[in-house]
């Protein structure tokens, strides 16, 4: 008994140093990976890198450091880290083939990095979404529309599907069409218009400002109003020149249509 004993504590001398060792290893190799984390956002943010670029760069910088960490500590326990190496090789391969999506994720992260198609901060359309990109990360890109939700999509949805970027360009161009009765004074609802878009502080000079006629409809003569505004302009510049244009169209006695079906009612009565 006295011998067991005496082994159990040996045993305990042995491996119990190597195996806090190893857990401090873990936690203070950790806490580095994040401390180094931080240190390259803050390093590159003072060079001016671009913020699609340091979040990208740091998510890998800290996975990195976690890998070797890992294997620090096992080495600490006195497992053969070459094999276990070799090992990690050929489970990586057969973990590889069965996350290929994930595999996928990420070489399509890393395209988007390199080639640039949005930014941090642009709003873009892409994987049947929309919104302001916040983040790309290394699996995932991170969306905020504009009620405030938050949407992660996969990267490799965006690197396969059409991306719309909405802030690449200073300029937009506002399209609207509007519709006014066969009876209207064409000329005149040209005029306001005209008067309107003039009116517009937002609405830029160059280029120019386009009305005209585009559709003879069953109801409605339909124009088309085209107007450049900066693109963080867009939508108010929509509002508030479809408000506008109904206000003044009311004060200038210019009808706005809408489809009307006449029903005619017919009394059948039979014969005495």
């Amino acid at each position: 008994m006295e011998e067991m004993i005496s082994q159990i504590q040996e045993m305990v001398a042995l491996y119990g140093v190597k195996v806090l060792a190893a857990i401090a290893i873990l936690v203070l190799g950790r806490w580095a990976a994040k401390l180094l984390r931080r240190l390259l956002k803050k390093a590159m943010e003072r060079s001016g890198t671009d913020a699609t670029i340091q979040g990208f760069v740091a998510n890998i910088v800290y996975v990195a450091m976690l890998v070797f960490v890992v294997i620090a500590a096992l080495g600490q326990l006195g497992i053969q880290t070459t094999s276990f190496i070799a090992i990690l090789g050929a489970a990586g391969l057969a973990i590889g083939l069965a996350l290929q999506g994930s595999l996928s994720n990420f070489a399509a992260g890393f395209l988007m990095i390199i080639f640039r198609p949005f930014n941090v901060g642009d709003f873009i359309e892409g994987a049947g979404v929309a919104g302001t990109v916040e983040q790309i990360q290394i699996f995932n890109t991170i969306l905020r529309t504009g009620d405030n939700k938050v949407i992660i999509v996969p990267n490799a949805k965006l690197g396969e599907d059409n991306i719309v970027n909405y802030s690449t360009k200073e300029t937009r161009r506002v399209d609207l069409v509007v519709g006014v009765g066969y009876e209207d004074d064409l000329a005149k609802v040209k005029s306001v218009l005209s008067d309107i878009i003039a009116k517009e502080d937002r609405v830029l000079a160059d280029p120019e400002p386009l009305v005209a006629v585009s559709e003879l409809a069953d109801s409605s003569v339909n124009l088309v109003v085209r107007v450049w505004v900066k693109s963080s302009d867009y939508w108010a510049v929509t509002f508030a020149m479809n408000e506008t244009i109904k206000l003044r169209f009311d004060q200038e006695g210019i009808s706005i249509p809408y489809p009307q079906q006449d029903v005619h009612m017919f009394e059948h009565k039979n014969a005495a």
